[in-house]
């Protein structure tokens, strides 16, 4: 149902997209993206979310403001959890503005500090299981590293900047192909639900990696020109390749991450754990960007312009989009345990986790030689 409703909101925007692209009408699409934006403001105050209702005179609640509680107790409870966790909050618009402001490679800097500092921190913090995966999802989402800003102005370049190419339109490219690829969006959840939603979770990782870096064979081919000189034009493999392969191989990958990222959630702390592990994903993901940005602009290509230069595009699409997933994001796959995509991911009981445990552990005595913790420590049952 979420992916459905996600499919549709998708079909909508795109059907007026390209059009507006098209005519130039950019503040118009701005002025849309900021409504759209605002909008789940409304279901949010007007109370649809189905949460308990807090009130003052439960313990540890303070009243900041009217209509504005802070849970104090559960924050002294859980201090560090949630401190990283709004820390992982804060990241994308810190290195937004630092990649902003700044060079590419002191964003790039920045970013590698921050993935080491919540490493860290999520291995002192979480249970052994717990940061397995985190790193797993951390590894798999840079595996990915992004090209498709410069795929997009290949994609859409002008007969001047790129002779004999694609020469797309944005009508096309973003309205078309995304019509066609929304079609094709809500068919894959179906055949995932029907085919792979029985499989269990590494083999079902395993086989969208592989086809997710296979899809990237179309772009090759109109990159090189293959398809033209068999008589198959652009626009054809295009929505063949890119609108239907790719968005199918992009749905069936969300969708097992989607029920990862529900079962890490630990009890007591459900919302803010899975913020922080989808936070962390659309880090990653936003990182790839940047160091998809660094490739391309080190590999000497020019995207607009005159003088466009392609010539490095097949190398990188080979090497990041077909070649670095498999050969990082496979092996990445195996530090999520094995289990039916039905079953429990972590078992928290056996953990040592529970709503009124506290998530930081305290030194307790020491003897021989060693460090102990208390019984209830998280940090005791992590090394168990």
């Amino acid at each position: 149902f979420k992916f459905g409703c996600a499919m549709l909101g998708s079909l909508v925007t795109t059907i007026f997209v390209g059009p507006l692209s098209d005519a130039g009408h950019f503040h118009v699409l701005f002025w849309i993206t900021l409504v759209l934006s605002l909008m789940p403001l409304y279901p949010t105050l007007a109370g649809w979310i189905p949460e308990r209702l807090r009130t003052f005179q439960e313990p540890g609640m303070v009243k900041l403001c009217k209509g504005c509680l802070y849970d104090q107790g559960s924050f002294q409870e859980k201090k560090m959890p949630f401190i990283v966790i709004t820390l992982c909050g804060l990241s994308a618009p810190m290195l937004a503005a630092v990649t902003t402001y700044a060079d590419l490679a002191i964003g790039l800097v920045s970013a590698a500090v921050l993935l080491i500092t919540f490493l860290v921190s999520t291995y002192y913090i979480f249970p052994r299981t717990f940061f397995r995966v985190f790193l797993s999802i951390v590894i798999l989402y840079m595996a990915s590293v992004s090209i498709g800003s410069a795929l997009g102005y290949y994609y859409t370049a002008s007969e001047e900047c790129v002779p004999n190419g694609p020469n797309f339109s944005y009508t096309y490219y973003v309205t078309v192909t995304g019509i066609v690829g929304s079609v094709v969006n809500f068919s894959a959840v179906i055949l995932y639900e029907k085919f792979l939603s029985t499989w269990r979770f590494r083999p079902v990782l395993i086989v969208t990696i592989v086809i997710g870096s296979l899809a990237s064979i179309v772009d090759l081919i109109i990159i090189m020109r293959w398809n033209v000189a068999i008589g198959i034009p652009d626009t054809v493999l295009f929505l063949l390749g890119n609108a239907v392969f790719e968005n199918c191989v992009m749905t069936l990958q969300a969708i097992p991450f989607s029920a990862i990222f529900a079962k890490m959630a630990p009890p007591g702390m459900e919302s803010a754990v899975f913020a922080y592990t989808v936070g962390i994903a659309n880090f990653c993901g936003m990182v790839s960007s940047l160091l998809g940005s660094g490739v391309i602009q080190w590999s000497g290509m020019v995207t607009v312009g005159d003088t466009c230069d392609f010539k490095a595009l097949p190398t990188l699409i080979v090497v990041f989009q077909m070649m670095v997933p498999i050969l990082v994001g496979i092996p990445a796959v195996f530090l999520i345990p094995n289990v039916l995509q039905t079953e429990q991911l972590i078992d928290w009981e056996k953990e040592g986790w529970s709503e009124d445990n506290s998530a930081v552990a305290q030194p307790s005595e020491q003897g021989n030689g060693t460090n102990n913790f208390n019984a209830d420590s998280l940090h005791d049952r992590r090394l168990v």
